[in-house]
């Protein structure tokens, strides 16, 4: 196969010289799909389906490393930062001494760079540089992010960058560092190193707690949500993985603008990306075409999916890993998007899939519910899903989006509530999860009732319904929904025993408390009160 020289492709002016990797042994510079699929096997990274996708096994990581990330504490970002167990602190020489580890080791790697942008909206992107070992990442990074044209490559100046070591290890005992992986965040250089780890999902998500950081100081609201926009205006949808975010938002009746990350400035919506990154677990043709549709095309990463002898993938094979993923460019949907931007949402949509069957399937909220709710970042794991777990768990993440989210929780809350307000946005509760009992005993909400809440919700069919306030929550539930059997909407109704329903409802009240009392010190009146009632 012939060897692709870097002066063949267009690049940035902006070299390498900056890094410490100006001398680097061999530099390709934004290769097409197809020239990345070639370097991708060559180098033994990932075989092509039958159907054409290039499937990549990423080894010990098939999921981010949250323990082993980490922000450089320094004094331009220390009082902005919300300092835990999410946005761990690092020094900066030890980043420094990873730093120039990185450098010394890629400099005798062949290197693949992707120059993009993050962010849709020309008035609001970044413009961003990954330098990776990995041919795989520069792929990844051509799907998920911005493409810039040729045009607007030549004058391309990174404002972010990503040295990518996923081979290299760090080593605990001379590098202090946790582990043989290491995530490294630094606002000061503007540099994010990965070390250890070959998962791309670590790429996506370091530039989306940039984009977390950088766009509220522009008075822009990010989120980790999906988006579409339909003949009443634009909807997003937030949710944690497994709440239906992916699946509700792929609707073939309304126009997509991202499936995942989205900023809200005063001109609207806009995607932060230029691809998806879907899960597969039991993917179908029946119940996601949109997506399935995808895995079956030239350009599509399939991470972690098991192949059957013939190349063809199981998406219902959980051997290597729940969390098996696709890529692909967003255009790859025929509903998408061409500006990948909206106008302002008419409709938020909160998604949670309780376990418990608590939560009604479909509720509207005030605008402090809504920030507590946000804040909150509720859904729940099932019983048997991990050794040891033999009952719902309760499971929150601050702004649907916690391990992403550099400053503290409100800040996102207050730009919520503030848009929500401005521009008469309505807020829905949607529970995707269980009811008639907890999971083991109710049944999963069908999704087709979920979907024809949903488009009765944008649709603007429960404008002026009688809405009944439940006790335990206080939230607002719709008496009738077209299409909706009315038994299933107010769910202490749906279950048998109606004194196990109050008993369940106080438990998954109380641990809503006693996850709010982190926020508690920054959290006005208001907000605490908008909290379960019971």
């Amino acid at each position: 196969m012939p060897d692709v020289a870097n002066v063949e492709h267009a690049h940035s002016s902006i070299g390498l010289d900056a890094y410490g990797l100006g001398d680097a042994k061999r530099v390709y510079w934004n290769l097409t799909p197809a020239e990345y699929y070639e370097h991708a096997v060559r180098n033994g990274e990932g075989v092509m389906t039958d159907e054409g996708a290039l499937r990549v096994l990423t080894g010990q990581y098939t999921g981010r490393s949250p323990k082993d990330k980490y922000i450089v504490d320094e004094s331009s970002v220390h009082d902005d930062i919300w300092w835990g167990s999410v946005n761990q602190p690092v020094d900066a020489a030890l980043f420094d001494r990873l730093q120039q580890k990185v450098v010394d080791y890629l400099r005798e790697k062949p290197l693949y760079v992707m120059d993009a942008y993050a962010g849709a909206d020309p008035n609001y992107r970044m413009p961003i540089r990954l330098v990776s070992e990995a041919a795989y990442h520069g792929l990844f990074a051509w799907n998920m992010f911005v493409r810039p044209s040729v045009q607007e490559l030549a004058s391309l100046k990174p404002e972010f960058t990503i040295l990518a070591a996923p081979h290299l290890h760090a080593d605990p005992a001379t590098d202090g560092t946790r582990t043989p992986t290491f995530i490294g965040l630094n606002f000061e250089k503007s540099l994010i190193i990965i070390i250890g780890s070959l998962y791309s999902g670590e790429v996506k998500k370091g530039i989306f707690s940039v984009m977390n950081y950088r766009l509220p100081k522009m008075g822009i609201f990010p989120m980790h949500c999906s988006a579409n926009i339909g003949p009443e205006g634009a909807a997003v949808f937030f949710g944690l993985s497994g709440t239906g975010k992916t699946t509700l938002s792929a609707d073939a009746s309304r126009t997509l603008i991202g499936d995942d990350e989205h900023g809200w400035s005063d001109d609207g919506v806009f995607n932060m990306e230029g691809g998806c990154y879907a899960k597969t677990i039991k993917l179908s043709a029946d119940k996601e075409p949109e997506i399935y549709a995808t895995t079956r095309r030239f350009g599509t990463i399939l991470e972690n999916v098991p192949l059957n002898e013939d190349r063809h993938p199981d998406f219902d094979d959980a051997s290597l890993t729940e969390n098996t993923r696709c890529s692909y460019p967003i255009h790859f949907i025929p509903n998408a998007s061409d500006t990948g931007m909206g106008g302002h949402p008419k409709n938020v949509i909160f998604l949670t899939a309780d376990a418990f069957g608590v939560l009604p399937p479909i509720s509207k909220l005030t605008p402090e519910q809504a920030m507590y709710h946000f804040i909150s970042g509720y859904t729940a794991k099932l019983a048997g899903t991990e050794r040891g777990v033999t009952e719902p768990q309760a499971t929150f993440s601050a702004c649907f989006g916690g391990p992403f989210m550099p400053m503290h929780p409100t800040v996102y809350a207050e730009m919520l509530a503030e848009k929500i307000r401005e521009h008469g946005s309505n807020v829905w509760l949607i529970n995707t999860g269980w009811a008639g009992g907890p999971y083991g005993v109710g049944s999963r909400i069908d999704l087709p009732y979920t979907r024809r809440m949903v488009h009765a919700a944008l649709e603007g069919e429960l404008d002026n319904v009688e809405l009944v306030e439940e006790p335990f929550f206080g939230l607002h539930i719709p008496k009738a929904v077209p299409g909706v059997p009315s038994e299933i909407l107010n769910p202490r109704e749906s279950w048998t025993d109606k004194a196990a329903y109050d008993a369940k409802a106080h438990q998954l009240a109380q641990m809503f408390r006693d996850n709010f009392k982190k926020f508690e010190d920054r959290a006005s009146a208001e907000l605490l009160a908008a909290g379960p009632k019971a």
